[in-house]
């Protein structure tokens, strides 16, 4: 699991990344990022697994799989970036591996997007 010091937990944060942020889309997942200059605790990862994903257990089990995923991805992030990770109702379908996947191409297009926009 993805632990305690990487987790965004302040809606603060995540209405931060989100607007000031970058955005990569994939099929089942929409990976936004930023950097924080006040941030070097390390990277802070956030979940939005909203109710058109699914019933409650169905939410559960995409946000755990999604945790475990974005645990896979914590050494290519900086430690003043900031994820918010939002599964789309596809994701409710998807394996564990494909969201990984999908994970790592989004964290890796929001990265070149960063680059672009120095």
């Amino acid at each position: 699991m993805l632990p305690a010091q990487f987790r965004m937990t302040r809606s603060a944060e995540f209405g931060a990344t989100i607007k000031h942020g970058v955005r990569a889309a994939q099929p089942d997942i929409v990976v936004h990022a930023r950097r924080d200059a006040g941030t070097e605790a390390g990277p802070r990862v956030g979940l939005i697994v909203a109710k058109s994903v699914g019933n409650a257990v169905q939410r559960h089990q995409v946000s755990r799989r999604l945790r475990h995923a974005a645990r896979g991805v914590l050494p290519d992030l900086t430690a003043d970036e900031c994820v918010v990770i939002r599964a789309l109702p596809t994701s409710r379908h998807a394996m564990s591996a494909r969201l990984e996947q999908q994970l790592r191409n989004g964290v890796r297009r929001t990265h070149e997007l960063m680059e672009k926009t120095r």
